[in-house]
């Protein structure tokens, strides 16, 4: 423990992500330029001291500083404790500078986790592979296309593996096992046998992108509960939709790496028929934006989707952001809903910094 508490500092640094693009539910994710990032300090001290946590930025009005009730360090805290190491780093200070919106569908709550996996990989030294990074991130956000893209970046394809007993139940522990949440007298002891995570829970490939292409971000400014966005979602679907859903992936998964793209192919490629005509009972709005804003009306649009369970829409674009992001704010505001919009590049995957 004397060295986990060596003086050190280093920043640890995750994109926002949009998951799904149209036609991949919970199957692919983009990595983009908006940025959780966290600055972590370890100072000497005579005596433990208890973590310092202070947020900037998105939610810092929501967020709870308390190392035991924040997402980002409980993640780090279960990380650590699977590796044998109780407690923080005494002198522990982070603070978090926060770009992603909350509950908007950018991967807010990804790159917390992601945050939290790199924070207690970084704190116990543990030298943790990415793939097994990935495990850790799976087992706190069951769904792989964020978590996926935050940690590893770019246009992401992924998949949980089919597992044997043994492993399938443990990545079946409820979250409350795994991120309990601590009581106000939880003495040293409390929470210290968290479930391990089974060898490669995830699988994922990286797809080509083609760097001629941009993502407009159209943000409404309500916020919308993924839990509240899975909830209207059905638990069968038609062998049709299906078909017509895997048809357009197979196709997309290619379309955005070819130079130049092709809008007509992206465009009718970007449909969906698994989640988005089920969720614009919450988006007003929802239907008009993507069927009303095409390549024809738009020049330099290829395709426009939900990002993620919503309500932000993705334009994936070559040009023409301004009269995209206009229409879409003039549709919304016949609903009530005013927007923001942020054109955004696609990025490359955490990163961490080591301070000198």
């Amino acid at each position: 423990m004397t060295e986990l508490n060596s003086p050190r500092s280093f920043t640890i640094r995750v994109p926002a992500t949009s998951a799904n693009i149209g036609p991949g539910f919970d199957v692919v994710g983009l990595s983009l330029s908006l940025h959780l990032t966290l600055t972590v300090t370890i100072t000497p001290a005579h005596a433990p001291v208890p973590p310092q946590i202070t947020h900037s930025g998105e939610g810092a009005d929501e967020v709870p500083l308390d190392a035991y009730k924040n997402l980002t360090t409980r993640v780090a805290l279960y990380v650590l404790r699977c590796h044998g190491i109780p407690t923080f780093p005494s002198a522990l200070a982070i603070h978090c500078a926060n770009e992603i919106p909350f509950g908007r569908g950018l991967g807010s709550s990804g790159a917390a986790v992601v945050a939290g996996v790199l924070l207690g990989n970084e704190l116990g030294r543990l030298h943790l592979t990415r793939e097994r990074m990935l495990d850790f991130a799976l087992m706190v956000e069951r769904h792989p296309d964020n978590v996926t893209a935050a940690l590893v970046g770019g246009f992401v394809g992924s998949y949980l593996r089919e597992l044997d007993a043994a492993a399938t139940e443990a990545a079946s522990v409820p979250l409350s096992e795994v991120l309990p949440e601590y009581p106000p007298d939880a003495g040293e002891g409390w929470g210290m046998d968290p479930p391990q995570p089974p060898l490669g829970i995830g699988h994922y490939v990286r797809f080509g992108w083609s760097g001629s292409i941009k993502a407009l971000a159209i943000i409404p400014r309500f916020e919308l509960s993924t839990a509240k966005a899975r909830s209207v979602l059905p638990e069968q679907y038609s062998r049709k939709d299906l078909v017509f859903n895997l048809q357009r992936l197979a196709v997309l998964t290619t379309a955005l790496a070819q130079t130049p793209p092709d809008p007509e192919l992206i465009y009718e490629a970007m449909k969906d028929r698994v989640h988005q005509p089920y969720r614009k009972t919450l988006i007003p709005g929802l239907p008009e934006v993507t069927n009303n804003i095409t390549p024809s009306t738009h020049p330099g649009l290829l395709g426009i989707c939900l990002s993620g369970a919503g309500p932000t829409i993705l334009a994936l674009a070559t040009g023409g952001f301004e009269a995209i992001a206009e229409d879409a704010r003039t549709i919304f505001k016949g609903h009530g809903i005013e927007v923001d919009w942020k054109v955004l590049e696609v990025v490359g995957g955490s990163v961490v910094q080591h301070n000198q």
